[in-house]
């Protein structure tokens, strides 16, 4: 199933010399990404939980995606590469995913789109008494 939403997607996205594409692939244990020219068919970047330097003892959480996210974009930005098309990988945009693209973005990526910092949830000032409930009687003519 994964695979045919991932060539449907990968109909539509492409990567260029200007914009290459940050293929993210996540396992049960570890999840990599790569930044990839398609007109080429080079990788120009890439980064891995199972990296020595970026391993810690679970590389399939979501710490581990935010590490491999912060990774990438710091090399990328080292090879002069500062705007990416995410392609999710036939994925849901959720977790470990969302959690990937996210530090990329924290960390310098596609500067012009916005991060969605979670807001703290303010308390509720005073919460309202509940309404007097009416009682339903037929009305005698």
């Amino acid at each position: 199933m994964r695979n045919a939403i991932h060539s449907r997607i990968r109909r539509k996205v492409k990567g260029n010399t200007e914009r290459p594409r940050l293929a993210i692939y996540r396992s049960l244990s570890h999840i990599y990404a790569q930044v990839i020219d398609d007109r080429v068919g080079q990788t120009l970047v890439s980064a891995s939980s199972t990296e020595k330097d970026l391993r810690t003892n679970s590389g399939g959480n979501l710490d581990a995606a935010r590490r491999i996210g912060q990774a990438i974009a710091e090399r990328a930005l080292a090879k002069g590469i500062e705007q990416v098309v995410f392609d999710r990988g036939g994925y849901l945009y959720h977790g470990r995913i969302k959690a990937l693209t996210d530090a990329a973005r924290a960390a310098g990526l596609n500067k012009n789109e916005a991060v969605a910092e979670p807001e703290a949830e303010e308390p509720a000032a005073a919460p309202e008494p509940p309404a007097e409930k009416k009682s339903k009687k037929k009305k005698q003519e």
